[in-house]
């Protein structure tokens, strides 16, 4: 909530006038309450969660359209009935899990100093905060899904994710309880280190959790704006790790690719697209031999 009570009050403690953007959040968040505006993030998250696979779901049910070249498991198809079960299980999670959790954790957030107040940040203070969350998540989650990997955290935790070794849009939030939990932490970290104002946080959420379903997407489009972006992994090195499932120590980064490369756990993704580059040049011979001897 802010404490104005007009838009002449905010602008004579900026001094200056309100930009478009401070203005629109004025009139929305002046009498609303910090909590409140907090609580925005489960509708973001729900509609996310939503919304945001269901392309993925047309393309899915439409593969014999073209859309088959893209698919990183070819031979792995699900159908309508089976993404909806996801579905399904990721909303029971969200109900019992990530709902509540949201409700109780805004005492988090005053702590660590996430503003709703003017001025708004600029357009580059977010981006520059956007991607320090970005890396700050992508190297903690690193770890933890290292030590999921291992024995204990695999069978008790982490094998609920893997049930989908070709992962779908859905599938990106599906997990154990305890590891959404346990995966909240990197996220949170970010915006504990470098605390924002509330609207960078709701972009944050927002984007991570949609990147986490474009890299569960299990296509690897050529357009996908995100092949533009420096180490990024994307759908087609996060498929790898579902691919090889439980036995995986490969690719284990959230977004990036440079903690597996500096670590040595991206040797065996590395060796895979070694031996298809291979398979694939070989069979491009072959087929030019076969025309010339016809």
């Amino acid at each position: 909530m802010l404490p104005f009570n007009t838009i002449k009050e905010a602008a004579a403690f900026l001094g200056r006038n309100l930009t478009v953007a401070e203005t629109y959040w004025f009139n929305y968040s002046a009498k609303r309450s910090d909590y409140y505006l907090y609580c925005h993030n489960i509708l973001f998250l729900f509609l996310i969660f939503s919304v945001v696979p269901l392309p993925l779901v047309c393309v899915e049910m439409m593969r014999s359209l073209g859309f088959d070249k893209y698919k990183i498991q070819p031979k792995v198809s699900l159908s309508l009935s089976e993404m909806f079960r996801c579905y399904k299980d990721v909303m029971w999670m969200f109900v019992l899990v990530v709902g509540p959790l949201q409700l109780v954790s805004y005492p988090s957030i005053q702590m660590i100093g996430i503003r709703t107040g003017l001025p708004l940040p600029s357009v580059w203070e977010i981006l520059v905060q956007l991607a320090v969350y970005f890396i700050i998540e992508d190297y903690t989650n690193y770890w933890i899904h290292r030590f999921l990997h291992g024995k204990w955290g695999y069978e008790k935790i982490h094998r609920v994710h893997h049930e989908y070794a070709a992962p779908i849009g859905f599938a990106a939030p599906y997990a154990h309880w305890l590891e959404v939990l346990i995966l909240g932490i990197p996220s949170f970290l970010g915006p504990a280190i470098v605390p924002g104002h509330m609207i960078t946080f709701w972009l944050w959420i927002t984007l991570r959790q949609i990147e986490a379903i474009e890299t569960h997407s299990g296509y690897d489009f050529p357009w996908t704006p995100t092949k533009f972006i420096p180490f990024y992994g994307g759908a087609d090195y996060h498929d790898y790790h579902h691919y090889v499932g439980g036995q995986s120590q490969s690719n284990f980064a959230s977004v990036f690719t440079y903690c597996d490369y500096i670590y040595g756990t991206d040797k065996g993704y590395r060796y895979h697209k070694k031996v298809l580059r291979k398979l694939k040049e070989e069979s491009r011979i072959d087929g030019a031999r076969d025309l010339k001897s016809e």
